[in-house]
């Protein structure tokens, strides 16, 4: 789901830390935030697309300090609505885009466009665009806007001030193991990831099972390990009642929200991310062995599969993470929350947010 996450695990790579309890002090209320009231919708030509840009003005003195929101799979600018509102009642200009192929933004038809570059690209035309192009934003990332954050800050740290990242670790590229057929040795031809390989073909068996069911399965999975899609038999091993009530977290109204978005545009754009792996590991080769030199908070749900996956708590313990990431200011790990941790705990991820934010006013 959202879960292109194991792509990192692959690696050897991964999670772990102390959990710490936000300040009640300054804890954010995000009580009524459904409504979204105040939001300016525009559309932006970046890097030669048009790109939908979902924000949420501050103080409106044209000086507040902006935050990029870059939301994964299979989301929408529409994913951070929780902390566009609380962010910008405490003075930030908070801007979340549709990612090129998903919502309102153009999805251009070849697969080969949906590479890192194409969409880290998209992003730096984009903080051109609203800040005049002379000066760095905060930015947020989660799933593949995780992914693609630390990409951003790889090719272009001048852009970001600093960097808040959830579910998704940094992960090194590792020269010597080629992603989609390391991902098949390891977890088989079944695992979401080598199924979303072919062109078309698990769009089709998503339009037979319906948006909403597809939406509905992604956005409520909390199960701690990989997730398999065998042909014909998807998600059945949800097929026990148990999945059938949306959590407390997900109103039907926001999954209508997603779901009509995806009727509109369909999964093949999104899926396209995935398809780029490979492509995504043979252009960074000049890459190899980079860091990631922003100062970054990293934020993950005990529930996660990220963080439940080979590999993740060994790379935290053992020092991996910090090695590549060396202005790493700490890992929060907050408990009985799943992947989608910033709709499901939103008070305490819009207070993490804030107080990393903080010391670089």
């Amino acid at each position: 789901m959202v879960l292109c996450t194991y792509l990192n695990h692959l690696f050897s790579r991964f999670l772990h830390f102390l959990w710490k309890q936000p300040d009640q002090a300054n804890k954010l209320s995000t009580s009524n935030m459904s409504g979204l009231d105040g939001v300016e919708h525009k559309t932006l030509k970046v890097n030669g697309i048009n790109m939908h840009v979902a924000e949420l003005p501050g103080s409106g003195s044209g000086g507040d300090p902006i935050i990029l929101f870059i939301h994964g799979f299979p989301e929408l600018w529409y994913t951070w609505r929780h902390q566009m509102t609380a962010l910008s009642s405490l003075g930030y200009r908070t801007i979340a885009p549709d990612l090129r192929g998903y919502g309102d933004t153009d999805a251009p038809e070849k697969v080969e466009d949906y590479t890192y570059f194409n969409i880290v690209g998209d992003l730096v035309a984009l903080i051109d665009a609203v800040t005049g192009g002379d000066e760095a934003v905060f930015v947020v990332g989660h799933d593949w806007g995780a992914m693609i954050a630390w990409q951003l800050c790889m090719y272009r740290p001048e852009k970001v001030k600093a960097l808040v990242n959830m579910s998704v670790l940094f992960s090194p590229r590792n020269p010597d193991r080629v992603p989609i057929p390391t991902l098949r040795r390891f977890f088989g031809d079944d695992y979401y990831i080598c199924r979303f390989q072919k062109p078309g073909e698990i769009e089709a068996e998503f339009k037979k099972l319906g948006t909403e069911k597809v939406l509905k399965e992604f956005l409520t999975y909390k199960t701690p390990g990989p997730l398999y899609l065998p042909k014909g038999k998807l998600f059945k091993s949800s097929e026990n009642g148990a999945s059938s009530a949306l959590p407390p977290w997900l109103t039907q109204e926001d999954l209508d929200y997603y779901v009509t978005n995806y009727n509109n545009k369909g999964f093949t754009g999104p899926i396209n991310y995935y398809r780029n792996i490979d492509r995504n590991w043979e252009l960074t080769t000049p890459w190899t062995g980079a860091k990631i030199s922003v100062p970054v908070k990293f934020i993950v749900g005990d529930q996660d599969l990220t963080y439940n996956s080979p590999g993740a708590k060994e790379y935290i313990n053992g020092g991996g993470f910090k090695k590549d990431v060396p202005l790493l200011d700490e890992t929060v790990v907050l408990k009985g929350v799943g992947h989608f941790l910033h709709e499901e705990s939103p008070e305490e991820i819009n207070q993490h947010i804030h107080s990393f934010f903080q010391k670089f006013l």
